[in-house]
C-alpha cells in the first residue's frame, strides 16, 4: 500500500511538472514563432486540451515548424501520461477488483479443526484431513495469500488469528480442535485468545524453539509439539555408530512382532543378489513389505530386483528373526573405533541429533554459521574450505540440519563430491524437496512437514494411532471401515492403495499371522497398515468410514 501511494504521488508530480513545462514553452512559442502572444491561462488551456485529447480550439493551424514540433511533443507527452495513468490507477484497481477474495467468516461447520496460518507443516496435516473427509477452517492473516488459498479450493477465512473476533468467525465454539502453526510468540498469543473464546476446545501449538514450550502451556495450549527435536534424534539414528546397530528401533506391532527399516551395506552378504536369490522369507522368516531405492518406494518387490548398496528394506517379523536378517544386511567387516561425524546446522534438530549421539562414542564435529559453546567450526557449510576444516574427508557420516532446503541441497552436493563414501543424512523442510536431496546424494532424507503432519493427525484424532512419526514409512492403526465383511485379497488392498496390512487387531489381540484371502473383517476390527504417506492416505480414502 505504501509503494502504491508513493507511485501516485510521483505520477501527480510528473503531471504537474510536465504541464508547467509545456505551458511555458507553448506560451513563448506562440509569441516568438507564431507572432500571436496570448495570456498564460490560454496556453495552459491548450496544453490541457492536448494532454486530454479533447482538441485545440482556435489555436489549431500553426505556421512555424518549431510550433508544429512542439505540439507533436505535447501530443506524445499526453499519450505517455495517459498510459502511465493506466498503470498507476487502472491496473491496480482492476487487479484488486478481479483478485480472489477470501471470506471473513464461515458458516455451517461443526466438529471442524481450525488451523491458524498455512505452512508446509499444516499442508501435510490438511492432506490428512482431506483423506478422512474431516472439515477444517484455515485462518490466514495475509489478505493476498488468503485469496490465493481460497481460489485454490481451501476453506479459508482472512483475519488475524490472535484476535477473539477472528476465532469467533471461524466458529471456534463448535470446533473439535485448534492448531496454531505461526511464529512461536504468535502461537502463544493465539492460545490465549482461544482460551478466552472457547475454554473447552482443545488447543495444539507447534513450537520451533523447544525451550518455549512451557510458555505455550502457560498460555493455555493442551498439547505442544516439537517435531524438529523428534526429527533430529531420528536422523541421528540413521548413522551407524560403534555402540549402535545398523537397524532402527523397530515399530512394535504385537507382543512378538515388529516392523523395521534396515539398510543394505555394500559389504553385506546379500548385497548384489536379487530378492529371489536372497530368499529372505525362506532363510530368515521375515516378510519384506517394500524397499526404497533413493526416495522411491516399491511394494511389492519384484524377485528380479537387486539388493543394492544403501537400499532400505521395510520388513516385518519376530525381533530375533529380524536381528538375523540385520546381520546379513550389515557389513561383514566393521570398524568399532570412534567414528567422525560432522553435524551441519545446530538449531533444534541439530541439538537433538548431537544429544542422541553423545553416548555413542562418536567423534562429533559441529558446524554452524554462528559461534556457540558447542560449535567446533564456524562458517557456511556450502563453502568447501569450511567442510575441509570440519575434516569432511575423514568423516564416516554427515548429518545436515540446516534451516533452508536450498542450502541443504547444495551442502549435500558439495559433500558428496568431496567424499564419495560419506553417509549423508538430511532433514528436508519441504516434502517437495525430498527427491531433490536424494538426487543430490543424500542416503537418507526425512521431511519435517511429513513428521509434523503425522504428529498433528495422531494428536487431534483419538480414533487413530500413528505408530511411527519419524520413519520414511507411515504406519497407522485404523478402524476396518469399509473392509468389514470382506477380506484383504477380495478388497485388493495393495493394488488399490499401495499399502500392506501387516496386522489385524481383534478383541484386544494383535493378529500378525493370517491368510489375506481367508480372514474376514468384523465391525470392531482395526487394521495396522504400512506404506508411504500417499499410500496410507489412499487407504483411508478407499476404505475409511
Amino acid at each position: 500500500m505504501a509503494i502504491r501511494s508513493r507511485r501516485t504521488v510521483y505520477y501527480l508530480g510528473l503531471v504537474v511538472a510536465t504541464t508547467v513545462l509545456f505551458t511555458g514553452a507553448y506560451n513563448v512559442g506562440m509569441a516568438v514563432w507564431e507572432g500571436r502572444p496570448q495570456p498564460l491561462y490560454r496556453s495552459l488551456e491548450v496544453v490541457v486540451q492536448s494532454f486530454t485529447t479533447t482538441g485545440y480550439g482556435e489555436d489549431a493551424g500553426w505556421q512555424s515548424p518549431q510550433m508544429n514540433f512542439l505540439v507533436i511533443a505535447m501530443q506524445l507527452a499526453g499519450i505517455g501520461l495517459i498510459l502511465t495513468a493506466v498503470d498507476v490507477f487502472a491496473v491496480p484497481w482492476l487487479r484488486g477488483a478481479l483478485a480472489p477474495t477470501a471470506p471473513e467468516t464461515v458458516n455451517g461447520v461443526s466438529d471442524h479443526v481450525i488451523i491458524c496460518e498455512h505452512t508446509s507443516r499444516t499442508e501435510a496435516f490438511i492432506t490428512e484431513l482431506d483423506a478422512r473427509d474431516r472439515e477444517y477452517v484455515l485462518v490466514e492473516p495475509d489478505e493476498t495469500r488468503a485469496g490465493d488459498l481460497h481460489e485454490a479450493g481451501y476453506r479459508v477465512i482472512r483475519g488475524d488469528p490472535e484476535t477473539t473476533e477472528t476465532l469467533e468467525r471461524a466458529r471456534l465454539d463448535s470446533a473439535r480442535a485448534l492448531v496454531a502453526d505461526a511464529a512461536d510468540d504468535t502461537n502463544a498469543s493465539i492460545a490465549l485468545s482461544a482460551r478466552d473464546t472457547a475454554p473447552d476446545v482443545r488447543v495444539i501449538t507447534l513450537v520451533d524453539d523447544a525451550s518455549l514450550a512451557r510458555y505455550h502451556r502457560a498460555a493455555g495450549a493442551d498439547d505442544v509439539l516439537s517435531p524438529r527435536q523428534l526429527l533430529g534424534a531420528s536422523l541421528a539414528e540413521q548413522v551407524p555408530t560403534a555402540v549402535t546397530t545398523d537397524v532402527d528401533d523397530g515399530i512394535p506391532i504385537g507382543d512378538d512382532f515388529e516392523l523395521v527399516e534396515l539398510t543394505v551395506a555394500r559389504e553385506s552378504d546379500i548385497c548384489g543378489r536379487t530378492f529371489g536369490e536372497a530368499r529372505i522369507r525362506e532363510r530368515f522368516g521375515v516378510n519384506v513389505i517394500g524397499a526404497w531405492t533413493g526416495g522411491d518406494f516399491e511394494t511389492p518387490v519384484s524377485p528380479l530386483e537387486s539388493l543394492t548398496p544403501s537400499m532400505r528394506l521395510l520388513v516385518a517379523g519376530e525381533p530375533e528373526r529380524v536381528a538375523r536378517l540385520e546381520e546379513a544386511t550389515a557389513a561383514t567387516v566393521r570398524a568399532f573405533g570412534p567414528q567422525r561425524i560432522v553435524l551441519a546446522g545446530y538449531g533444534d534438530s541439530g541439538r537433538a541429533a548431537a544429544e542422541a549421539l553423545s553416548d555413542t562414542g562418536s567423534n562429533l564435529t559441529v558446524l554452524d554459521s554462528e559461534a556457540g559453546p558447542a560449535v567446533d567450526v564456524v562458517g557456511d557449510a556450502r563453502d568447501p574450505d569450511v567442510l575441509t576444516e570440519a575434516r569432511i574427508e575423514e568423516a564416516a557420516a554427515l548429518i545436515v540440519t540446516v534451516g533452508d532446503d536450498t542450502t541443504a541441497i547444495f551442502v549435500t552436493l558439495i559433500a558428496r563430491e568431496m567424499a564419495s563414501d560419506l553417509h549423508v543424512v538430511v532433514r528436508a523442510n519441504e516434502e517437495a524437496d525430498v527427491q531433490k536431496l536424494y538426487r543430490a546424494g543424500g542416503d537418507y532424507v526425512q521431511s519435517l512437514a511429513t513428521v509434523s503432519g503425522r504428529m498433528l493427525a495422531s494428536t487431534v484424532f483419538e480414533d487413530e494411532e500413528v505408530l511411527a512419526y519419524d520413519k520414511q514409512v507411515s504406519v497407522v492403526r485404523l478402524p476396518a471401515g469399509d473392509l468389514v465383511g470382506t477380506t484383504i485379497a477380495a478388497a485388493n488392498v495393495r493394488s488399490l492403495t499401495g499399502c500392506t496390512v501387516v496386522a489385524v487387531v481383534r478383541d484386544g489381540e494383535t493378529i500378525t499371522e493370517f491368510d489375506p484371502a481367508a480372514l474376514t473383517f468384523r465391525p470392531d476390527d482395526e487394521v495396522i497398515v504400512a506404506g508411504t504417506d500417499e499410500a496410507t492416505t489412499r487407504f483411508e480414502r478407499e476404505f475409511g468410514d
